[in-house]
């Protein structure tokens, strides 16, 4: 993983492994020991697992974000280069 020169960016760096891992947790809890009966326990899983893929994606989604204006394309053909809108693209990162 590269490090991040912005906070935020490497923040939801870290939030979305610890949200991926949690989410990753209850799913292999609740096929392993199975569901509770229980209405009130199953509707708060379900609501924690809903709360849990909307952190994941926010995170993604700020990533991505910061990707897409930071990192320069990896292909070096001529296709590949001629999509990139270079005027977006800065060296030295964000300001």
């Amino acid at each position: 993983m590269v490090a991040d020169s912005d906070s935020k960016v490497a923040w939801h760096r870290a939030q979305l492994k610890k949200n991926r891992t949690v989410l990753k947790q209850i799913e292999t809890a609740r096929f392993t020991v199975g569901e509770s009966a229980d209405g009130k326990a199953l509707e708060l899983t379900k609501r924690q697992v809903a709360e849990l893929q909307l952190k994941i994606r926010e995170s993604e989604q700020v990533i991505a974000q910061h990707d897409k204006q930071t990192r320069r394309p990896l292909a070096t053909d001529l296709r590949s280069l001629s999509n990139v809108a270079w005027r977006n693209w800065t060296g030295n990162g964000p300001r």
